[in-house]
């Protein structure tokens, strides 16, 4: 039978080649069979530790095994499994900890110790299972809420344990995304989502069971965990790196025979400039770039290195796991083209009346289909915003049709050329893309502003070559501040460099006398800042 709930993924696989590798991380090797008793047991030690139907298992880890054992375990067990990024701050963990309403945590002793009173924040967590921990470590830590558990006791427990039933519409995963208006959101994925998703991409990426994929990605993002989905549809092998350098990257694909790499613009910018091992070329069967526009210079220099590997160029919303993808026969035909949506979606360009554009015309990337999400965790509000009914007469849909549907309304402006190839223009929000990432200009703003060094302060990014965009910051000095511009901006830089990930400390800060411009609507005007510093610079 075919999958449809995302842990039959491995055990399907499982049945077909149970000796077949699944997992390489560093020099050891999981097999297919010994994963899928890995998950079974871990989603009955997580129902022997009270994990309700719909709870939720967070995963602050580096890429290993146990990371991928407690995702498709704490799906397996009925529950949903939140993965968090293992760059974020302990502060930036607290909040996703607190949103999700996490009643378990999947981390590392070193990991765990470093949250410290974040933990007293977080009312709803019950349980901590230390990855890799002994029993005398867990002995050691034990005695205070919430309860912590060795990795090798909760899949002890499993004996006996029954599980939650679970159908294919349930939810499977909550993945934190950066929003417009301040901290990062959860977007709820269905197994049904996450399965589709899975089968779809493997399908035109034409996975197989030969294949080795490099996970190089997080994998909290959509991209970086569709690296175990898709291989796992095709009983492929993935390779779980968790890189310092660029090389790093390279050294693995040399070494690991990968034919198979998905990365970020920044990455590829950065592999480009290197030089490569001559072997990569002889097995790298396909290489392909999410997470923004990848430059022309960087692709055709990839090109070069590797006339013999398939570019695919792909485009997605986390709030609908993936969108488009554009074939690599087409590549030099539609320079700056995202492609077509990928099988099984299909995606519109609408105007603000619900119409559907014509072909040049600028509108509205809207998403249907099997792969949209069930909106975002507990904000009812945003959910609105972005998940809304199909208007009537879209996408086939007669006013026959009782039930809505719904859509994923992306906020991003495209156009369609006379053969319905997809053309990215701009974005209606403020959101920054860094590095692959998306980052909340709020966000951004609200930790310069509890430093207490500044009064007002803007935060926007400019295009960059590498980067996609760069940060910036323009801030006033607080009330009373008499630091010179020099010493106050550093002080600034460094408590970013404190308080948020890498990939979020602005590459610039600035300081400006008198009050930050404001908009119509009484609000600083990014965009004007934005202009005016592009023209000084």
């Amino acid at each position: 039978m075919p999958s449809t709930l995302l842990h039959h993924l491995i055990s399907t696989a499982a049945g077909r080649a149970p000796e077949a590798a699944a997992l390489r991380a560093g020099e050891a090797t999981l097999d297919y069979r010994h994963l899928a008793a890995a998950v079974d047991a871990f989603a009955g030690g997580l129902i022997r530790l009270g994990l309700a139907r719909g709870g939720r298992v967070a995963v602050w880890l580096d890429k290993r095994f146990e990371t991928v054992i407690a995702c498709f375990g704490a799906a397996a067990a009925g529950g949903a499994f939140v993965p968090v990024n293992p760059v974020l701050k302990p502060a930036q963990v607290g909040h996703i900890l607190r949103d999700s309403g996490a009643y378990a945590l999947v981390t590392c002793r070193e990991r765990f110790a470093s949250l410290g009173e974040t933990l007293a924040a977080c009312p709803d967590l019950r349980h901590v299972v230390l990855a890799g921990s002994g029993a005398g470590q867990k002995e050691a830590l034990a005695g205070g809420p919430p309860s912590t558990h060795a990795w090798d006791e909760i899949l002890s427990l499993a004996a006996g344990a029954g599980g939650h039933r679970v159908i294919d519409a349930d939810m499977c995963a909550i993945l934190y995304t950066s929003g417009s208006t301040g901290r990062p959101k959860g977007v709820v994925l269905s197994h049904r989502n996450m399965v589709a998703g899975a089968q779809s991409v493997a399908g035109y990426l034409e996975n197989r069971a030969d294949d080795v994929l490099l996970a190089a990605l997080p994998l909290s993002f959509d991209a970086g965990f569709s690296q175990l989905t898709t291989a796992f549809v095709a009983g492929a092998r993935v390779v779980l790196l968790n890189y310092l350098l660029p090389r790093d990257v390279l050294k693995a694909m040399e070494r690991e025979k990968v034919t198979g790499l998905t990365a970020v613009p920044p990455l590829w910018f950065q592999l480009a400039q290197l030089q490569w091992p001559e072997g990569i070329g002889g097995h790298l069967r396909y290489f392909a770039n999410t997470g923004g526009h990848m430059p022309r210079a960087t692709l055709e220099r990839l090109r070069a290195l590797l006339p013999a590997a398939r570019p695919y160029l792909m485009y997605g919303l986390t709030e609908a796991f993936r969108a488009t993808y554009l074939p690599p026969a087409e590549v030099d035909r539609r320079p700056g083209s995202i492609g077509k949506a990928i099988p099984g979606a299909e995606v519109l360009v609408l105007r603000e009346d619900g119409g559907e554009c014509a072909p040049g015309e600028a509108g509205e990337l809207v998403q249907r289909g099997a792969l949209v999400g069930l909106g975002y965790w507990n904000d009812p509000e945003k959910t609105a915003e972005r998940y809304k009914p199909l208007p009537a007469g879209v996408g086939g849909r007669g006013p026959e049709l009782m039930i809505p549907e719904i859509a994923v309304f992306s906020g991003d402006t495209v156009r369609l050329d006379e053969e319905g190839f997809l053309y990215f223009i701009g974005r209606r929000d403020e959101m920054i893309k860094t590095s692959g990432y998306r980052v909340s200009p709020a966000e951004v703003e609200e930790i310069l502003h509890a430093t207490r060094l500044v009064g007002e302060c803007a935060a926007f990014g400019l295009p960059h070559a590498a980067l996609g965009q760069s940060i910036v910051a323009i801030v006033t000095p607080a009330p009373g501040n008499t630091l010179d511009r020099t010493t106050l901006a550093q002080m600034l830089v460094a408590e970013c460099r404190l308080r948020m990930p890498a990939y979020m400390v602005p590459s610039r800060i600035d300081i400006h006398e008198g009050p930050l411009p404001r908009n119509l609507n009484g609000k600083i005007d990014r965009k004007t800042l934005a202009s005016d510093l592009c023209e000084k610079t």
